[in-house]
């Protein structure tokens, strides 16, 4: 990709830049405009003394509360988060964005009528049988969700029932609509397999997921994004911290098998939740629970860059490479060695535009 003669270039010198699986030797990375450019020509120089550059960060999942939650992120590093449930006005116009975190949206859940989720969402997003799931679908699509969030129970806990979700699947499907389907439960995992959801976010915690259920999520494809700072926090506060080992076991297999795993954090700051991760900082624990679960540093850093960018459709990011967008962030240590270096960022630029931190 090539940009104008007025376009500003920047030229960061002397870094060692992440490529997906190691450190590269000192080299130079250029900020052409909004992408990573080629040509150094007439750039600004940033002599970075063997910094470490990863991609920006990618949060998958979070819950945008208003205009300001971008901000809250991007000084994180944080510089794409994919909103898994809010109004539609909630996120106009912060699709898209530059010098900021730029979000993407499900929009309005999918819920069942007397579970946990239909009484926190209210009626707008409630669904009570197959027969409205094009309704319910047709909706979103065209208040511009860019997935469909399905919130599943377990079986008999209120959530939409077997045939609702298999219909909100099909329906989405034929409109070229990831699903990305909450279980937090074995039984709501089977469900969200049975319907043929693409993602499944949460991991439950007290016992391991059955061998065979993982062999499943493998076998069909499925990515998970664990959301493990959650489920440690939510097992505090039921006063079972005990029961999330198993949740870290459950991560473990998953990667083992071949089970594509994603960062994401559930930030939020709902009023009624019993917990709220911090937005931001609480990507960089997440992080650190996924290499506690036995994934590679590396690996760790590809859940959070590479893997949601591939996953969710987004080419033009999770990589530093010319032509993507030149999302980057900086540090002061070397997260391969230890993964609490990625907390401690030195500079982050969000489509080329510097982030004040």
């Amino acid at each position: 990709m090539t940009s104008s003669s007025s376009t500003v270039r920047t030229a960061l010198d002397h870094v060692r830049v992440f490529d997906g699986r190691a450190l590269t030797e000192p080299t130079t990375v250029v900020i052409d405009g909004a992408v990573i450019g080629a040509d150094d020509t007439g750039a600004e120089r940033i002599d970075a003394g063997g910094a470490i550059l990863l991609p920006g960060f990618i949060d998958a999942h979070v819950h945008v509360s208003d205009d300001r939650t971008p901000g809250l992120l991007a000084v994180h590093g944080i510089t794409t988060a994919l909103d898994m449930a809010c109004e539609p006005e909630v996120v106009a116009g912060l699709r898209n964005t530059v010098g900021t975190t730029d979000i993407r949206s499900a929009g309005r859940a999918i819920v069942g009528p007397d579970g946990m989720h239909g009484k926190f969402l209210g009626e707008p997003a409630i669904i009570r049988g197959a027969e409205q799931a094009e309704s319910a679908v047709s909706q979103r699509h065209s208040t511009g969700s860019d997935y469909i969030k399905l919130m599943l129970e377990a079986p008999g806990e209120g959530g939409p029932d077997a045939a609702s979700a298999k219909a909100v699947v099909a329906e989405a499907h034929a409109r070229g609509l990831l699903v990305i389907a909450h279980a937090a439960t074995r039984g709501a995992y089977t469900m969200a397999l049975d319907a043929g959801a693409d993602i499944i976010t949460h991991v439950p915690v007290g016992a391991p997921l059955p061998d065979a259920e993982i062999a499943r999520l493998a076998s069909e494809g499925t990515v998970v994004v664990p959301t493990l700072g959650m489920m440690e926090g939510m097992a505090a506060v039921r006063g079972v911290p005990q029961a999330f080992p198993a949740a870290l076991d459950t991560v473990a297999a998953m990667h083992a098998a071949g089970v594509p795993i994603l960062a994401g954090t559930d930030a939020n700051a709902n009023p009624g939740v019993p917990m709220n991760p911090a937005f931001g900082a609480s990507l960089h624990h997440e992080l650190e629970l996924l290499v506690r679960a036995g994934l590679s540093p590396a690996a760790a850093i590809d859940a959070a860059t590479a893997l949601p960018a591939q996953y969710f459709g987004l080419p033009d990011r999770g990589a530093i490479t010319p032509g993507r967008r030149a999302d980057l962030v900086l540090l002061d240590g070397d997260p391969l060695i230890d993964i609490t270096a990625t907390a401690r960022i030195r500079r982050i630029w969000s489509a080329g535009m510097p982030v004040p931190h």
